[in-house]
């Protein structure tokens, strides 16, 4: 017996959407017990334990901090009234976050932005902004989750580690299940790691291959070299023998179908955008001779939803500044860590998210010296120095909503319990904000 099977529930909600990771795993069944989770289903131990755990250091109520520095519960009107009187007098406001909300609450943030004038930005600025950097230069051959799992037999992951990060991603996904084109599953299937570390990926595939860190650009154009028929003077590149990259190469070229997946070892590393940059020329270059697509892995279960809401919106993906009247973009102006490094921002909200985790310190410093608001769902480290804490819900748990998987599927998530009493949705958070605004500004 199972121990899902020796939970007492009464009731079971089927074909759930976790909201943990980019991989948006839509086959969750959650075990209810008077109306609340007691047991899940199918998820992997981190979404599990992030359901399961839902209500410890949950936030509650709204509170305001105090003369003494101590926060106190206070009522919705009070904290939102509160927020939109220091968002009025701001001159210069930003907006972070929106990785862990839905697509219908990113859209109010933005009309939020534009009524004042604010940036907002969202945690691609600090990982995967590289990554959308290069697709703007070099282009994106992309694929879906669902191409990998029916027609894929070579699969490489790149400066990342899904067993620990993503651990359906291989079991769901690329490796393990069974596809229309490669009913055996792993049998059908080759496994590859680049990693300058043994990781656990490493572990379980067919062929790890080590490299120097910092030395990505120099591999990849290595492999590129070869393949375009050149030939490698020096024994080694980046620490690997180049008998070793030769094999590699001819494996990619005779794939009938590849599939790579790349993370933050690359976009954190020396070259960071240029090493993206030269992995899609070698996509490219391999699609001369057989069909391979790419996917960078993102984190946050909507992070790539924000991209997709802000590009539709604006036609910028991330640090987009409403300041002029008009949506404007520019890395390394308009996005949060240079904002926050120049002091420019007087009023700093984070969305779903926890700057003091994510922020270098020298950022976090200028944070404790402006009006910081906290819209989410649990107390962290960002509660400790934020001025309002705006308690809000989960979505995919207690709010419906929409979140886009890593490779840009939009799913649905749909509600599954009642929200805490005093707490309120995102959308519904920034709805309130937005009224209000819309009230001081005159507008009917």
């Amino acid at each position: 017996m199972t121990e899902s099977e020796m939970i007492e529930y009464d009731e079971i909600v089927r074909n759930c959407c976790c909201s943990y990771c980019g991989n948006n795993c839509d086959d969750i069944t959650y075990l209810l017990k008077d109306k609340k989770i007691v047991g899940v289903r199918h998820a992997c131990r981190l979404g599990a334990s992030k359901i399961i755990n839902d209500t410890d250091q949950r936030l509650l109520n709204p509170m305001i901090r105090n003369e003494e520095g101590i926060l106190e519960e206070t009522t919705w009107d009070i904290a939102l009234d509160k927020v939109t009187q220091l968002l009025s007098a701001s001159m210069r406001p930003l907006f972070y976050g929106w990785g862990e909300t839905s697509v219908e609450a990113i859209k109010k943030g933005i009309v939020l932005a534009q009524q004042t004038g604010a940036v907002m930005d969202n945690q691609s600025t600090i990982c995967h902004g590289a990554s959308i950097q290069a697709f703007q230069n070099v282009g994106h051959p992309v694929m879906t989750l669902g191409e990998v799992k029916n027609r894929s037999d070579v699969i490489i992951y790149i400066g990342t580690n899904p067993m620990d990060d993503h651990p359906r991603h291989l079991t769901r996904y690329t490796t393990f299940p069974e596809g229309f084109f490669r009913q055996n599953g792993r049998e059908d299937r080759l496994l590859i790691t680049l990693d300058p570390k043994y990781t656990n990926t490493a572990k379980i595939s067919d062929k790890w291959i080590q490299f120097n860190m910092n030395e990505d650009y120099s591999l990849f154009n290595a492999i590129r070299t070869i393949l375009n028929g050149g030939k490698l003077k020096s024994d080694k590149i980046a620490g690997v023998d180049k008998e070793e990259l030769y094999d590699l190469v001819d494996i990619m070229k005779n794939a009938e179908c590849g599939s790579l997946f790349f993370g933050l070892g690359l976009t954190q590393t020396l070259a960071k955008q240029r090493n993206v940059d030269v992995l899609i020329q070698l996509i490219e270059d391999l699609n001369k001779y057989t069909k391979w697509s790419m996917l960078p892995m993102r984190g946050f279960f909507n992070v790539n939803g924000f991209n997709i809401a802000m590009t539709t919106e604006t036609g910028y993906p991330y640090g987009v500044d409403f300041a002029r009247g008009y949506p404007r973009y520019m890395v390394g102006e308009t996005t949060t860590i240079d904002l926050l490094n120049r002091r420019e921002p007087d009023f700093f909200m984070a969305v779903a998210a926890d700057p003091v985790i994510q922020f270098p310190g020298y950022s976090i410093k200028h944070l404790t010296q402006i009006p910081v608001i906290q819209v989410d769902t649990h107390w962290g480290p960002y509660t400790e120095i934020a001025d309002i804490v705006l308690p809000s819900t989960r979505v995919g748990v207690e709010t419906e909503g929409t979140g886009y998987r890593m490779d840009g599927i939009p799913l649905f998530m749909k509600k599954v319990i009642d929200k805490p009493e005093n707490c309120h949705s995102d959308e519904w958070i920034l709805h309130q904000l937005n009224e209000r605004i819309k009230k001081i500004n005159g507008d009917t």
